[in-house]
């Protein structure tokens, strides 16, 4: 896929953030899109931006942990554009805490969305992409899906299982010899709401943590993230490194290999003892 022009494009997690940039910018290439998410208000924002493109557009609520809602989703979107292409699994969420802490419901509603949600997507939407001769899939894993950090076992686990699902089916695709490009992509610090919207076991001040995460951290702005994996898309990548952040901690842990887990519980334990209010 070397340009989305008449291609049709699903985006989940299309409310804010890089979903919302993706779907816009899908639409000023020429794509129909679809979108899709829990926030109705978020959606019905997106859905006026990507219309204002000139683009074609489809908007439905939905769940992506929601399996049966998914499989439905498929379908309808088949059946409005009489085709789809391409398919960016992206919405997800995030939770903080130690596992000592942890309920087992807050490690079972991150993977549900993160993981889940992208194998929900993926395997609603295969069949439909590999008959339109001219497929992608783009799954959204992250920075925490090439490295751990404490606080982050939830996260992690469910954005290392996304990397681990993306690049076996991308092996898969060659294998079969299927008309379809697999992408994983790993965002650094992008200027997203996923932090804010967080929920959080333990003792740790949230707002002091959250605030100073957003501030050091997140630094890319959403738009730009998206030319990234658009950029990444157009030209066939298995993976998209997106900012300087995630580039270097990559090749950090590449070189260092595990020994990189104990600088980040140091440092990261500095940080919560300076940002905690507790």
């Amino acid at each position: 896929m070397k340009d989305f022009r008449n291609k049709v494009v699903v985006v989940t997690g299309a409310s804010s953030g890089m979903g919302r940039e993706l779907a816009v910018k899908l639409g000023q290439r020429g794509a129909k899109v679809a979108i899709s998410d829990v926030d109705p208000n978020g959606l019905a924002e997106t859905e006026r931006l990507v219309k204002a493109t000139g683009a074609e557009v489809h908007s439905q609520l939905l769940n992506v942990a929601e399996r049966e809602a998914v499989l439905e989703y498929a379908e309808t979107v088949a059946k409005h554009f009489g085709k789809v292409n391409a398919i960016f699994n992206n919405a997800g969420i995030a939770h903080h805490g130690e596992v000592e802490h942890m309920e087992f419901k807050d490690i079972d509603r991150v993977m549900d969305v993160d993981f889940w949600g992208v194998v929900n997507g993926t395997k609603a939407f295969l069949p439909h992409i590999i008959a339109s001769g001219d497929g992608h899939i783009v799954n959204t894993s992250s920075l925490f899906g090439l490295l751990s950090e404490p606080g982050q076992s939830a996260y992690n686990s469910a954005k290392f299982a996304v990397r681990g699902f993306t690049e076996s089916l991308n092996q898969e695709m060659i294998v079969a010899k299927h008309p379809v490009k697999v992408t994983c992509v790993h965002p650094g610090g992008v200027k997203t709401a996923i932090a804010r919207n967080a929920t959080m076991s333990g003792d740790t001040d949230d707002r002091s943590l959250t605030e100073a995460f957003e501030k050091y951290l997140l630094r890319m702005d959403a738009a730009k993230a998206a030319d990234i994996i658009l950029r990444g898309v157009e030209k066939g990548r298995a993976r998209v490194l997106v900012g300087n952040d995630a580039k270097l901690l990559d090749l950090w842990v590449r070189l260092v290999a595990s020994g990189y887990q104990g600088v980040a519980a140091r440092l990261t334990g500095a940080a919560i003892k300076r940002f905690s209010a507790k």
